[in-house]
């Protein structure tokens, strides 16, 4: 078929095998980690949901060709941009829960005083948060969890098609990584708070014995000591469980777009 023969329906229908899974993959990697931050110009994302959505698109399944001024376009270019939304929000929580343990590990060993500045987000974070934020990176791509997470994108596409209501997600698995975040991030810390909450009962008892022992002077030099040895064993097992937690979020994921809501 020559370009001169090609209708107006063609022209559509080969148009939709671009545009639906770009706006799809785009809104991945808006939210996505490492991906979606200030660091990463909008020009790069574009360009890489584009050229992402052109290498998928010749093992895609067959698009629904829609008029694209009309309102069903509209309706399914949000549909589309939602699921991108949701999908790389389920990957955040897995960064989130790192920045989190590592705030929790500031405060328990005497250095939430120890901030800067995070050039993604432009906000003032723990130093503690940004070291196993970058750990958490670094693990996420020695998992292959990027590559598992373009293999849920293209899946999606076969399970939840263009054209289906956002309505048939089972929407409660996002926001139960919630609470699943709070509990991973304290299951990590959970060594420390015992290791900090023994060393502080201990100088608590020291301060009530020895009233003349200048307790503070002792007490912060060796709580900083016992919180660096408490986060040497803790980040030392913390890409076996990281692991797990990675596999938890990207099997959520798969399950989001493949299981239809009652």
């Amino acid at each position: 078929m020559s370009l001169v023969e090609l209708t107006g329906a063609d022209i559509t229908s080969l148009l939709g095998r671009l545009w639906w899974p770009f706006l799809r993959i785009g809104a991945l990697l808006w939210t996505m980690p490492m991906f979606g931050d200030r660091l990463t110009a909008v020009r790069v994302r574009v360009l890489l949901s584009l050229a992402l959505a052109a290498l998928m698109a010749p093992m895609l399944p067959p698009m629904p060709s829609v008029d694209p001024f009309s309102l069903t376009a509209l309706v399914m270019a949000g549909e589309q941009i939602l699921l991108g939304f949701f999908l790389g929000f389920m990957l955040q929580m897995l960064f989130a829960l790192m920045s989190l343990l590592g705030q929790i590990l500031s405060m328990q060993m005497g250095l939430a005083m120890g901030i800067m500045n995070d050039p993604t987000n432009g906000q003032a974070v723990p130093l503690m948060g940004q070291l196993l934020i970058i750990l958490g990176a670094f693990l996420f791509f020695v998992f292959d969890g990027h590559l598992v997470a373009i293999d849920i994108l293209v899946e999606s596409f076969f399970t939840w098609p263009p054209g289906q209501s956002i309505y048939a997600l089972d929407l409660n698995r996002v926001l139960a990584l919630f609470g699943w975040m709070f509990g991973g991030a304290l299951l990590l810390a959970m060594p420390a708070v015992v290791a900090m909450l023994i060393v502080n009962l201990t100088f608590g008892v020291m301060n009530r014995s020895a009233p003349s022992m200048n307790v503070i002077a002792l007490g912060f030099p060796l709580s900083m000591l016992m919180g660096l040895l408490s986060l040497m064993l803790t980040v030392a097992g913390v890409p076996g469980r990281y692991g797990e937690f990675t596999t938890h979020v990207l099997d959520e994921m798969r399950l989001l777009v493949t299981t239809v809501s009652p």
